[in-house]
């Protein structure tokens, strides 16, 4: 039987000398010239460039191989005994060649040499047990070996050199062990990094040998940090470029092998023995981890998983290039073997939304990449950088723009299977949605799924589109296949839950959209039992409960028993908002409680539970809570806000002043401050000096229906004046109360505005307003007659129509009609 080879080079072939002598190979092969095909063995061994050299031997006897295999018996024996007198040269320069062992022993055995065949399999095996078809080759060898003797009884060899260049083999087989003692160095650019550096290190200095840490200019603790961990900081003025920092750590360390970390990652511990295992493939020239970069929040479940390049041999010409998303150049990766996927785990957090300013980070990244672009020649990687950062602070116009460019370099210089392409495309097609031109991002997905046809994340991009042009049905059917090919695999950079949990949830609420939610709440009980991490699921849970006419305390049970009690925070803030939105207030309060004893600096709780108080009066509490949220936090404005609101309305006015300064310094707007400054100054019995901007006038229009809402008509009362004096003109004034009336139920407060509107000069809006009034008074004819006035004069407000087409229509079944 004849055996298979291991992998072909012929799969990529890089435009340089192995392609070249492989095609030289074949042809002197095809009429029989051995001779020549060996010689070229010599003028492989004589290329500069290792790696390239290694190439090309591959390729050549990879070409002994095809040819031996279809050639006549005495033309295969000749070449087997070539390819073997060739490799057995290679190998005595370094015998730690997994794949060229395999090929050698398939050459021994091809020209019944089975010792020499098994001893070469074995090497192989020690090296890299998971070599493709090595397994089967040592079986079929063994096999052959039990028969006894080869085709026609003889026992002498083939050739009469081939007993010594066995014997020689054998000895080279018995040194190809894997190697002791390299070294590992981490290196890593760091900048005020005091809050991730200490996890990071933490988890990583067990596994590396050195650290090595470029600092670019911290004023936080990272450096002292860093040295407290036995790390060597070099202190270097930061450049505008990535690239630079990096290359002064590569530079500087002196491991046998170099692995390259962001603070922001962690290393996960249970993989140190097989990433210290890696140092001993001297073969390989570098290895791809596998990274989970979570978003959303830290225990949410949501996150994307890829292959990253990061540990290497340490090589003066492996090196990065690009100010931004700079990537290792120099690196063999058209070399069969070099370049290896392991299973070891990196967790990146960076991308939290805990973590990450991303509008930010994002702007500076943009300034980065158009200096680079000034840089450099047009690239596919750089465009598609680009658009991803676009994408990131929400502008899809940009992000389009980019990232069709990129894509277009991609297929003009055929470069589809490189690692980024799946990333973009699935970026590309979300931003087409965002852009208006879900079509497109259909027909993208659609011709892109040939290329990568177990891609989940494009089929679940797909589907968005398809709600986007309002064919809900067709998207619940991607949905399904979505959970059908299940998550994609990592070399996609996948996300986690595209073809899981994802999925569910968007079917649950496709459900809840057509009223079955029975339906909902089955596809969510599978959600939290089979992936009970998302957070999502948790809070849509609880809803669909509670929609269903469940109380909300025994929803929360419910899922509580669901999840043996073990709710991660995450999820629980998102309990707590859907109580919250369905009115239960105390029981929103204790959630969000619950979060805070397990998160207690969480700023977005604190704000979030704030406001709840305010919303109660419990003014005193809301201030208290507001004040903890740090200064430097993004949400610190919100917060100085809720506390300057719940001090007024507390009546403590001596703190006002300080407060007052304090918002101003974060950035409070000035219209904001306005409000505040009156609203204290009629709380002390002064009067206003002047009147509220219109500008001013959102804020106030929101106090007030606060107030109203808790009916709190004393301080309401107290603050119209504010509203009346202000530049806002009396008709907007009128729209503001009587909308605020209408909603909270006082309708003869809400007529009266319109009224006076009408007496003044009736618009289309007043008469609007007046409709539903009537509607809400169960007096249908007049409500019609209003609206039919509305329309009259304004026929092109589709807000009129709409309310009059129900208004008719509801006459007709004699049921209620909408007010607001």
């Amino acid at each position: 039987m004849a055996l298979r080879l291991t992998g072909t080079s012929a799969v990529s072939q890089p435009a340089f000398s192995p392609a070249e002598l492989a095609t030289q190979a074949d042809g002197l092969l095809a009429t029989g010239n051995v001779v020549l095909y060996a010689a070229l063995f010599d003028r492989a061994t004589g290329h500069p460039d290792a790696s390239e050299r290694h190439h090309a031997r591959l390729a050549l006897v990879e070409s002994g191989l095809r040819a031996a295999a279809t050639g006549t018996p005495a033309l295969a024996t000749q070449i087997y005994l070539a390819v073997a007198h060739a490799v057995v040269a290679i190998l005595t320069e370094d015998a730690r060649e997994p794949l060229l062992l395999n090929y050698a022993g398939i050459a021994f055995y091809e020209v019944w040499s089975l010792d020499a065949a098994r001893a070469m399999f074995k090497a192989a095996a020690r090296l890299d047990p998971q070599l493709p078809n090595l397994r089967g080759n040592l079986a079929e060898t063994e096999k052959r070996r039990r028969g006894g003797q080869r085709p026609g009884g003889a026992h002498r060899p083939l050739h009469t050199s081939l007993p010594a260049l066995a014997r020689r083999a054998q000895r080279l087989a018995d040194s190809a062990t894997p190697a002791k003692g390299l070294t590992l160095s981490l290196c890593m650019i760091v900048r005020d990094e005091e809050e991730m550096l200490g996890r990071c290190l933490a988890a990583a200095s067990p596994a590396v040998d050195e650290i090595v840490i470029v600092d670019t200019g911290s004023t936080d603790r990272t450096v002292e940090i860093a040295r407290s961990f036995g790390a060597r900081v070099i202190e270097r003025e930061w450049t505008g470029s990535f690239s630079d920092a990096r290359n002064v750590s590569f530079a500087a360390a002196t491991g046998d092998w170099i692995m390259y970390l962001d603070a922001d990652e962690v290393l996960v511990g249970d993989d140190i023995a097989v990433l210290r295992g890696l140092t001993r493939q001297v073969w390989r020239e570098a290895f791809y981890l596998l990274e989970t970069s979570y978003t959303g929040e830290e225990d949410d479940g949501t996150g994307v998983v890829h292959n990253t390049l990061r540990v290497f041999r340490n090589r003066d010409h492996y090196r990065f290039e690009g100010r931004l998303h700079e990537q290792v150049t120099g690196l063999p990766h058209d070399v069969p073997g070099r370049i290896e996927q392991t299973t070891v785990r990196i967790q990146h957090y960076g991308y939290l939304g805990s973590v990450r300013d991303a509008k930010a980070k994002s702007e500076r990244n943009i300034e980065l990449l158009r200096a680079q672009q000034l840089d450099s020649a047009p690239s596919a990687f750089l465009h598609f950088n680009l658009g991803m950062e676009h994408a990131a602070i929400g502008d899809a116009a940009n992000a389009v723009s980019e990232l069709e460019r990129a894509w277009a370099l991609v297929r003009a210089q055929g470069l589809e299977r490189r690692d980024y392409v799946p990333a973009l495309l699935v970026r590309l097609a979300n931003s087409l949605v965002r852009a208006g031109r879900p079509a497109d991002a259909i027909a993208l997905a659609d011709e892109t799924l040939v290329l990568f046809p177990g891609f989940t994340d494009l089929v679940f991009a797909k589907a968005w589109a398809l709600v986007a042009l309002q064919r809900p049905d067709e998207a619940a059917a991607a949905w399904q296949r979505c959970l059908d090919m299940g998550d994609a695999p990592a070399r996609y950079c996948a996300s986690v839950g595209a073809g899981t949990f994802l999925p569910m949830l968007a079917l649950a609420n496709h459900h809840v959209a057509a009223g079955e939610l029975a339906g909902a709440r089955d596809l969510l009980a599978r959600s939290l039992e089979e992936y009970p991490s998302f957070a999502a699921a948790a809070g849509r849970y609880v809803s669909v409960l509670m929609a269903a006419g469940m109380a909300s305390g025994d929803a929360i049970a419910e899922l509580e028993r669901r999840l043996d009690g073990s709710v991660a925070t995450a999820a629980r803030f998102l309990v707590a908002q859907a109580v919250h939105g369905a009115g239960a207030v105390d029981c929103a309060e204790a959630q969000y409680r619950l979060v805070l004893e397990a998160r207690p600096h969480t700023a977005q709780v604190q704000v979030t539970l704030a406001e709840l108080l305010l919303s109660l009066g419990r003014h005193d509490e809301a201030a208290q809570v507001a004040h903890a949220v740090n200064d430097t936090d993004p949400y610190a404005t919100l917060a100085v806000r809720i506390e300057l609101w719940a001090t007024i309305a507390a009546g403590a006015l001596d703190g006002v002043p300080a407060l007052h300064a304090r918002a101003q310094a974060l950035g409070v707007p000035g219209s904001q401050l306005e409000v505040f400054e009156q609203w204290a100054a009629l709380a002390a019995g002064q009067a206003p000096v002047r009147g509220l901007r219109v500008a001013a006038t959102p804020l106030l229009g929101v106090i007030l229906e606060q107030l109203l809402a808790r009916h709190d008509f004393a301080v309401f009362e107290s603050l119209l004046p504010l509203l009346h004096n202000s530049e806002l003109p009396a008709r907007e004034q009128r729209e503001i109360l009587a909308s605020m009336y209408l909603r909270f139920g006082f309708l003869q407060s809400a007529a009266r505005e319109w009224m006076t509107v009408c007496e003044v000069e009736p618009d289309a809006r007043a008469l609007l307003g007046l409709a539903r009034v009537a509607a809400a008074h169960g007096l249908g004819d007049d409500a019609v007659t209003f609206a039919t006035q509305a329309v009259a004069l304004d026929p092109a407000a589709e807000e009129s129509q709409a309310l009059l087409s129900a208004l008719i229509e509801a006459a007709h079944r004699a049921s209620p009609v909408p007010i607001s």
